[in-house]
């Protein structure tokens, strides 16, 4: 029996939630506050000895923060005391002195019809995975192989094979005694007054069954296994079990994962979602081949307050992140928001999985972007801002997208926060010296103002100023080069901290002080500047995990090559970090004292330019013999043999 929406709230209004679950617990004095409706007790769902498990009369709801069970007045009894939910609405209704509202023959009709299909789907499910234990299905499980699914793995997601037959499972169906037209009415068939013979939806096809909340199949989604196939992904159509707008892969299992402390992460494929969970991020869920809609958005939300959604660094990955920026705006409220973790370029989570590890992939969502971050990114990188105009424009269009924030609290520190950064780069931009415009192209197609000390990612506000996808392509990395190779005194100076981030932190400011000549390396800096400034606790792999997956076009590879091919290892991760501070501080200690002696050498040049000084050219010799044999100088013992100090040398 179904029970109308308007019963079940009365039931609850009726009821508060405390006295239900107050049938078994014992409420702590001390934390509970009976006045407002606050109760705090030991948990039901599991032992614990402090007090954990919250009710709330006002919200009719409970929650323990131990073990994560949560629910209302329902959820509670069926749950906790293993009712039916028809059982729990009578025993509720009972106890609240409401009259069971009439059955609704029409209501009940449709029930038992749902009931009718998921038995179908549920039937089809187990042919598609028989076929894939066949002989047919050889091809799809070696494309599983391929991709590093275990069996386990397969057979924990149901995972099938469609024979490359159009009668398959319409036979196979008609023989369990179903009807063409349930077989249609569930999608599984292709059919209509302009097909002369129905026929299978599904053909060669390894089959992902779709879940409901409830572990029920109500469709499938089908990856052709011929390369010519088209579409490449084919789910079933809008049938009355199934609306994709409304439905998350792997729904069930993320949330029962996010409800015990998971964070919710939306991958954009079903073999996404597959991979990670299987790298153990249990509540990874993924849209079915659609932009993520505004009923997934709060499906989310029930699950978890910030999920973060992972897509690819590319244009493409940036456009699907603007798109589900533009929907969470007016449903934002306090505590609820998304995050953005932008992977790098031409990889998906199991390409990263693969490659770096769970704890390199979890590396990269460490470092997700919050929606404020990616706003302000995405209104700051439009278009050039280098000039009043252009700066306003930009201004207009943070003010627009802040304004459709529909909770009146967030609205505000939205507000607050950019209004404070854009004084900060109006301040920066007063103090900075004039100079030629450099960038590299913005995503509007004009060119985004280029990093350097003043305004860079150390600065704070300007971080993320240029967009991941468009700092991995040629054309921006070509516009970032001085020409130059990597010289081995920068890979010292910037390959130390990256590799060792425990030695960054005290180094900062002599950092700050060293003027890269390479456009790449002077990002690079201002990054390594701005996470450690952050998050000074970062050790091991992780800053340089974070920095590719922050910016992939930062050359971190380049300076790893250059420091193994110096035979410099205990610059590289695993090495001793004693030598690599030491070897940093040499190498610091030189580049200043090359600067000095070239800003000097400069200096008497001048002088002995405008007017003939008396000791002029005595003194500008002298610099230069200290000059020279600076630069010949090898630096103390093996760990940094051959290193000539000439790489050190000065712009002039």
């Amino acid at each position: 029996m179904r029970f109308p929406p308007s019963f079940l709230d009365a039931i609850r209004a009726r009821i508060p939630i405390a006295d239900i679950v107050g049938r078994r617990v014992s409420w702590d004095k001390r934390k509970s506050q009976p006045a407002r409706g606050d109760y705090w007790a030991c948990c039901p769902f599991h032992g614990e000895k402090t007090p954990s498990f919250h009710a709330d009369n006002r919200r009719g709801r409970y929650h323990c923060f131990g073990c994560g069970a949560s629910g209302d007045h329902f959820t509670f009894l069926t749950e906790l005391e293993g009712m039916s939910f028809p059982e729990a609405v009578k025993d509720l209704a009972e106890t609240a002195g409401l009259p069971l509202p009439d059955p609704d023959p029409r209501e009940e009709a449709r029930a038992a019809r749902r009931t009718s299909l998921v038995e179908v789907m549920e039937k089809a499910a187990a042919f598609f995975q028989a076929e894939l234990a066949r002989p047919q299905g050889a091809r799809a499980r070696a494309y599983l192989r391929e991709r590093g699914l275990s069996p386990q793995t397969v057979t924990r997601f149901g995972l099938g094979y469609a024979p490359a037959s159009r009668n398959a499972l319409k036979n196979h169906l008609a023989e369990a005694g179903i009807g063409p037209q349930e077989m249609a009415e569930t999608g599984l068939l292709v059919a209509g007054e302009d097909v002369p013979v129905s026929y299978d939806r599904f053909r060669d096809r390894l089959i992902f069954p779709i879940l409901d909340f409830r572990g029920k199949v109500i469709a499938f989604g089908g990856r052709a296994l011929a390369p010519d196939a088209q579409p490449k992904y084919l789910n079933s159509p809008e049938t009355p079990l199934f609306s994709k707008s409304r439905v998350l892969f792997n729904g069930q299992v993320a949330r029962a994962a996010a409800a015990k402390g998971g964070r919710l992460l939306v991958v954009e494929g079903y073999m996404d979602a597959i991979a990670c969970v299987a790298a153990g991020f249990e509540a990874t869920l993924a849209p079915l081949g659609t932009a993520l809609t505004e009923e997934q958005l709060h499906l989310l939300w029930q699950m978890g307050d910030e999920p973060i959604l992972c897509f690819d660094g590319d244009e493409a990955g940036l456009k699907a992140a603007d798109r589900a920026i533009d929907l969470a705006l007016a449903h934002l409220k306090p505590g609820r928001s998304l995050a953005f973790a932008l992977l790098p370029q031409g990889q998906d989570p199991d390409d990263v999985i693969r490659e770096a590890g769970a704890e390199g992939f979890a590396a990269v969502l460490e470092a997700a972007s919050p929606l404020a971050e990616m706003l302000w990114r995405r209104e700051m990188t439009r278009a050039p801002l280098d000039t009043p105009e252009r700066l306003a424009g930009a201004e207009r269009a943070l003010k627009e997208a802040v304004g459709r924030i529909g909770d009146a609290d967030v609205r505000r520190h939205y507000d607050e926060l950019y209004r404070d950064r854009l004084f900060e780069r109006r301040r920066q931009k007063r103090s900075a010296p004039a100079a030629p415009f450099r960038g590299a192209p913005s995503r509007g197609g004009g060119r985004v103002p280029a990093k350097g000390r003043a305004g860079g990612f150390g600065a704070g506000p300007d971080w993320g100023e240029a967009s991941p996808s468009l700092l991995s392509t040629a054309l921006v990395r070509a516009a970032g080069r001085s020409g130059a190779a990597i010289t081995l005194a920068d890979a010292i100076l910037l390959g130390a901290l990256v590799f060792h981030p425990e030695l960054a932190a005290e180094r900062l400011e002599r950092l700050g002080e060293i003027d890269f000549a390479d456009t790449a390396l002077a990002e690079l800096a201002a990054a390594l500047s701005f996470e450690i400034s952050h998050e000074p606790d970062l050790a091991g792999e992780a800053l340089a995990a974070r920095l590719a997956a922050r910016r992939p076009a930062l050359p971190i590879a380049a300076l790893r090559e250059k420091l193994a091919t110096a035979g410099l290892l205990d610059l590289l991760p695993g090495g001793s970090g004693e030598r690599a501070a030491a070897i940093w501080d040499d190498a610091h200690l030189l580049r200043r004292r090359t600067t000095t002696l070239s800003n000097a050498r400069r200096a008497a040049a001048r002088d002995l330019a405008e007017e003939v000084v008396e000791g002029g050219l005595t003194r500008l010799k002298d610099i230069q013999e200290e000059d020279l044999r600076l630069r010949h100088r090898v630096l103390e013992e093996d760990r940094t043999e051959a290193v000539l100090l000439h790489p050190f040398k000065a712009r002039s």
